[in-house]
């Protein structure tokens, strides 16, 4: 291993000599699509060897109810054991590294989120691999970029590139994968981040082409050509999925909340995690796992395949299958707000596309079953899950491209284009960021799609030199501000006690009509002209609160603080502002 290592460096330092610095980049973000794609085949791959397992010939078909309980005590075995307790998950930690961490992700999140959400989905939990994937993509895409010497910039792009790789790899769809990382990761981007990017998502679905069987892979054959004529339906169906992401987004987080205050105890909050699993999924069978083989059956057209294992199928009429699959979308929400509150992991995107898939069946049948209409089930099916998942992550053109591309062709991008549009609009209208990043982002501690908040939420007070004015002692007199003022170019002074505190302020244009007349200032304090200070700043506040300060107050220096209240100095607007303009032209092309 020492030797391949020592030659591996050897390789690095002959590429750098001889490729520029564009070329180098292609070469590491062709590295970072290999492992990446690899690791999203091999997660697919032993989650698809859990669930043949499971659904093996066996005497008690009831007995697989029980396997979702077990996946969610080995995943906090595992967390507790080897990852401290806790694993950061989903697609804000990707976010809140690049913006907050130097697109740094520990190399231990290139693992573990592959072990922890195999288990968890690969025994049933009702929760999705593909933010775990995108979790893993981007640490593989962080620590690459780190081990090859890249610089912040090129690190986050690397990162999306693992990201890219690994979702272009687990639904064979590229252009999918390269949507996503600039929808979702990239808040920012430059023309030529597309090539980075495409070559990684293009490696990782090779990856996926040529090592998974064609059964394990997510994608569908469209039965019936897209008709003009049901487009009213359409639009309905966008509006059905507005609603339905907003109920998704609050009832998952609801549901997940309560399930952390449940029980203090992770394997007791495990165990009545898996027993509330037990009841969903025995009165409801389709919850169980992400749900793909289900969607497959709608997204077919042969939707009888969904109450196989439902206790009461022999008695569902037309009316009865309907609001069975009615109620299956409404539960799907709580199923995966359990599994992933009871401690697994795993994440939304698959989720929301199994409920889009069951909007699309209940609205299209619903219409059938007037006996009025024939709308195609199937391709309502596929809207839908665009529709729901644009939605949910907040990611409509990723929702177009990947249901496009599944079904392996264009046949239905209008009514996706509609759909996904349609609802992308209503969940903004209410909720401006999605459930995921919108706590981070009201904190500002992820980047949005505001360029001046992303720009101040990477200066921190700690990174300016503060302007040390002097300071003056709260029990001195106006004589000693007198011997300090000659000294001093300054107009304004912190004032502090005896132990260094802040107390005040004092600023010279106040004094002026008291200093010409020297008459008693030995015996004048410098208390009875200390003021308040406008506003204070910690070296903890975000700069875009130290902005709002200053401009509330209409500042243009503040004093800084430490934790004890000791003054550590002013800190002025216009340095602020000479920051704001460096970082802004740092941002230029990758390779200019």
């Amino acid at each position: 291993m020492k030797k391949i290592v020592l030659l591996y460096k050897y390789l690095l330092t002959y590429l750098r000599q001889r490729l520029n610095r564009l070329q180098y980049m292609m070469f590491v973000a062709v590295i970072t699509g290999l492992i990446a794609g690899l690791s999203a085949v091999l997660l697919k791959t032993f989650v698809h060897f859990l669930q043949e397992w499971i659904n093996r010939p066996v005497k008690n078909d009831w007995i697989y109810l029980f396997f979702p309980t077990l996946g969610l005590l080995i995943v906090v075995f595992l967390t507790n054991r080897f990852f401290h307790g806790y694993i950061e998950k989903g697609v804000a930690m990707v976010l809140r590294s690049i913006a907050g961490k130097s697109a740094f992700i520990p190399l231990s999140d290139s693992y573990k989120h592959i072990i922890t959400s195999a288990f968890t989905v690969g025994l049933g939990g009702s929760a999705g691999l593909e933010a775990p994937i995108v979790a893993t993509g981007s640490a593989i895409g962080s620590n690459t970029g780190r081990i090859h010497g890249m610089e912040y910039r090129e690190r986050s792009l690397l990162l999306a590139c693992g990201a890219a790789a690994g979702i272009a790899a687990v639904f064979n769809a590229p252009i999918a994968g390269v949507i996503f990382a600039i929808e979702i990761l990239l808040t920012e981007t430059i023309v030529s981040y597309f090539i980075p990017l495409m070559i990684a998502a293009v490696t990782g679905a090779l990856c996926s082409r040529i090592i998974l069987q064609e059964s394990i892979l997510f994608n569908f054959r469209l039965r019936e050509a897209f008709d003009y004529n049901n487009v009213p339906f359409y639009i309905l169906l966008g509006f059905a999925a507005g609603f339905i992401s907003l109920y998704y987004a609050r009832v998952f987080k609801g549901t997940e909340k309560k399930m952390h205050a449940l029980h203090p105890r992770p394997y007791h909050r495990a165990i009545l995690a898996g027993l509330f699993l037990v009841v969903l999924m025995a009165v409801f069978p389709p919850l169980f796992g992400e749900g793909y083989n289900t969607i497959s059956l709608l997204a077919s057209g042969n939707p009888q395949g969904v109450v196989e294992k439902f206790i009461g199928r022999d008695y569902l009429n037309d009316w009865g299958f309907l609001f069975f699959a009615g109620a299956i979308l409404l539960l799907k929400p709580v199923a995966t707000g359990i599994t992933l509150g009871g401690g697994g992991n795993g994440g939304n995107f698959a989720p929301s596309l199994f409920v889009g898939a069951y909007l699309g069946f209940f609205i299209s049948r619903l219409a059938n079953n007037t006996k009025w209409l024939q709308l195609p089930e199937a391709n309502f099916s596929l809207v839908g899950m665009a529709g729901v998942l644009s939605g949910v992550m907040y990611c409509p053109l990723t929702a177009i491209f990947l249901i496009a591309e599944i079904t392996n062709g264009y046949e239905l991008f209008i009514p996706l284009m509609l759909v996904s549009a349609i609802s992308f609009f209503i969940v903004k209208h209410y909720e401006p960021y999605s459930m995921e990043t919108k706590q981070l982002a009201m904190e500002g501690r992820i980047f949005t799609h505001r360029k001046e908040d992303n720009i101040l939420s990477q200066l921190k007070v700690a990174d300016f030199r503060l302007e040390l004015y002097d300071t003056i002692q709260i029990d001195q007199s106006l004589a000693d501000l007198v011997g300090l003022i000659n000294t001093s170019n300054r107009n304004l002074f912190a004032v502090t006690d005896k132990d260094n505190r802040f107390t005040g302020i004092v600023e010279l244009n106040d004094l002026k009509g008291r200093l010409f007349d020297p008459v008693g200032l030995s015996e004048t304090k410098i208390k009875t002209y200390v003021k308040k200070a406008p506003a204070l700043i910690t070296p903890d506040d975000s700069m875009k609160k130290v902005m709002e300060k200053m401009d509330i107050t209409q500042s243009w220096y503040l004093p800084v603080l430490n934790t004890e209240k000791e003054f550590l100095g002013f800190l002025s607007k216009t340095s602020i502002f000479e920051k704001y303009r460096e970082a802004l032209a740092n941002q230029a092309d990758l390779y200019t």
